[in-house]
């Protein structure tokens, strides 16, 4: 059968369905990854699981998010993994030692291998050949718990490279291309798959920028075939035992192709304040900059740091703004002191932090008032730098630090030659910090203050009654729905605390509201809960009562984490019905119980003297779940088909 590398690691890993596209299917899931700011809910899920030990190949547990330490909660929180990993024999990657999806790529990633993580940008996994998908911290325990990942069977949407990029354009423009084309929903329900005679001139960094920046598509993950270039990564790590060839059958064929000849682009930039909004660097050229920031798990390897390097050399750092760099893992900063390039990036005025997440998840790093903050982040949603009202720009390594040098967005052509470098044959590993899994024994779980029982959810009610709590419109992001920076995210592992925080950004008086109103409903418009893994963004919200969540399309975590918390997600059949709903308005509907145990793809909504119609398109799966109210509830109480056995 002719198949595509993802169809190919799929049937390599299926556990239960058909690969018919658009039908449920449960994969076998070989490795897992969390980090701190969603890994602290991931263990207390586990637990209420049961299972005494991990039962994948392979699982880490990072520590990249939460690094500042401004009072005692992110400490604590930090103990409690390093705790919970020799408990249940995870490795643990320290504070400090890097950002997940970086480590994760020079230490442990591996082609053809299924990768599960606690992170939207999981699929940087991809450029090395993996089918690596983020997902809500629920579906991570469970696949740690040894149970299968359930998944709508994904078209394979085919990118085909051909060319060479041209000197000062970068994988990150190949990204902001597709962006252009597709939108920020345009890979839903899709891998996007690359191919072509131009994967050649493309490294695994290269193509793991790639891959990573491809979660703004929302698209179920991004992947790269494992050819030579994968083995030349590999051993330069040190790993060369652990490649596989893996390349699409010759006459594979995918439910849609794209064509990019990489020579035919240039320097691209998102401008504010989504991901999509790309144009030519050119178009922009000349507007001041007060900030410019390198690093994120988009671009952070020593690859993109070394570009920075090499354009500062005899340059200066321009005073009227503030340049910093957020390496993505110890070994970048090993390999980048080692090499002398650390010095340069010093004495230019560069200002270099600890390899973690930072400012693009809203840890410290906040831009000035009304001023332009150039970052090669993945996401410029509006307020998420920290700053109210922000002019985020998301670029490569290359615009950046243009922008550095001249104070202003510049096209980097004109900085003349590009610079000559060349990655290690072998790079410094940098993974002295990282702890392997200890041998089964007691480990005591050390658990801060801040660390709050997690909540129980009763099953679905045979009625239901409730009101409109929130009206919103499109593309509604998680940050929107539960804000990330540096006053909320300590709050992960504490459920009542953080509850206080959702939609504080679309409407203050929500939390009163919904604690006053009891059960009640959500409308929102298309694209809803894009953005970041962040199951908090589904259990904060059922916390306060929403039950219900009716819009005109979600984006694909998002969906699934509510199910799992037992929120029923209904879209619009008529997306002129939205106007019926009003803030306030009752709702009913009758017989819900029964409906959706009985296979009810379409459920009636009495909203006043209106009768609205919503569709429910969920699995068979799903359904048992969303009765019993959360996915918790479910596997307390039932035996999922497709078990994986321990190997």
């Amino acid at each position: 059968m002719r198949q595509t590398v993802t169809e190919k690691i799929l049937a390599a890993h299926l556990v239960a369905g058909e690969l018919v596209k658009g039908q449920e299917i449960g994969i076998r899931i070989d490795q897992t990854l969390t980090q701190d700011a969603t890994g602290t809910m991931v263990y207390l899920e586990f637990e209420a699981i049961g299972i005494p030990r991990v039962k994948t190949e392979l699982s880490v547990c990072y520590v990249d998010h939460n690094l500042i330490q401004s009072d005692f909660r992110n400490a604590d929180d930090h103990r409690f993994l390093q705790s919970v990993a020799r408990k249940f024999g995870l490795y643990f990657s320290p504070p400090g030692n890097g950002i997940s999806h970086q480590v994760h790529l020079e230490r442990f990633g591996l082609p053809g291998k299924t990768l599960l993580g606690s992170d939207s940008h999981t699929s940087t996994g991809g450029g090395l050949g993996m089918l690596a998908i983020g997902a809500g911290g629920l579906d991570v325990a469970m696949a740690m718990a040894g149970q299968p990942f359930y998944l709508m069977m994904p078209q394979v949407y085919g990118i085909r490279l051909s060319g060479k990029l041209s000197p000062w354009v970068s994988a990150r423009d190949v990204l902001l291309l597709v962006l252009q084309r597709l939108s920020v929903k345009g890979g839903v329900g899709c891998v996007m798959e690359y191919f072509g005679p131009g994967l050649a001139s493309l490294s695994v960094p290269e193509r793991a920028a790639i891959t990573n920046f491809g979660a703004e598509l929302g698209a179920t993950s991004s992947v790269f075939p494992s050819d030579a270039n994968t083995r030349a990564f590999l051993a330069s790590q040190g790993r060369s035992q652990g490649w596989v060839e893996l390349i699409a059958d010759a006459d594979a064929v995918y439910d849609h192709v794209m064509e990019i000849d990489l020579s035919s682009i240039e320097p691209l930039i998102a401008c504010p304040s989504s991901p999509d909004k790309v144009v030519a660097v050119r178009e922009v050229a000349g507007r001041p900059v007060a900030q410019v920031l390198v690093g994120s798990c988009s671009n952070s390897s020593l690859r993109d740091l070394m570009v920075v390097a090499k354009a500062l050399e005899n340059r200066n750092v321009s005073p009227n703004l503030s340049f910093e760099i957020n390496p993505g893992s110890r070994q970048v900063l090993e390999n980048l002191t080692a090499q002398g390039d650390m010095l340069t990036l010093v004495r230019a005025g560069a200002r270099v932090h600890q390899a973690g997440c930072l400012g693009c998840i809203g840890m410290g790093q906040a831009p000035p008032t009304d001023t332009i903050s150039l970052r090669t982040f993945p996401r410029n949603f509006p307020g998420r730098s920290g700053t109210k009202d922000d002019q985020v720009y998301l670029c490569s390594p290359e615009v950046a630090v243009a922008a550095a040098i001249t104070g202003k967005i510049t096209d980097p052509r004109d900085l003349g030659p590009y610079p000559i470098f060349s990655l290690p044959q072998r790079y410094l590993p940098g993974d002295s910090r990282i702890e392997p899994p200890q041998d089964e024994g007691e480990v005591a779980i050390i658990r801060g203050p801040n660390i709050a029982p997690f909540p129980d959810f009763a099953p679905l009610a045979d009625n239901w009654q409730g009101e409109v709590l929130l009206k919103v419109g499109d593309n509604i992001t998680t940050d929107h729905i539960m804000p990330a920076g540096a006053k909320i995210l300590p709050l992960r592992s504490n459920v009542p605390a953080i509850s206080e925080f959702v939609y504080e950004t679309l409407d203050p008086d929500f939390v009163r509201r919904a604690r006053a109103r009891g059960p009640g409903l959500v409308v929102g418009g298309d694209n809803y809960g894009q953005g970041s893994s962040r199951e908090h963004a589904a259990l904060a919200p059922r916390y306060l009562g929403v039950e219900i969540k009716l819009v005109k399309s979600f984006a694909r975590i998002h969906q699934a984490n509510l199910i799992n918390f037992g929120i029923i997600p209904l879209t619009f059949v008529d997306w002129a019905d939205y106007d019926h709903f009003e803030l306030g308005a009752q709702v009913r509907i009758p017989g819900i119980h029964q409906q959706i145990a009985a296979g009810a793809e379409v459920l009636t909504l009495e909203v006043g003297e209106h009768r609205i119609v919503a569709r429910l398109h969920v699995s068979s799966r799903h359904r048992e779940v969303l009765l019993a109210g959360g996915l918790l509830n479910w596997a307390a109480t039932t035996r999922p088909s497709g078990s994986v056995v321990s190997r």
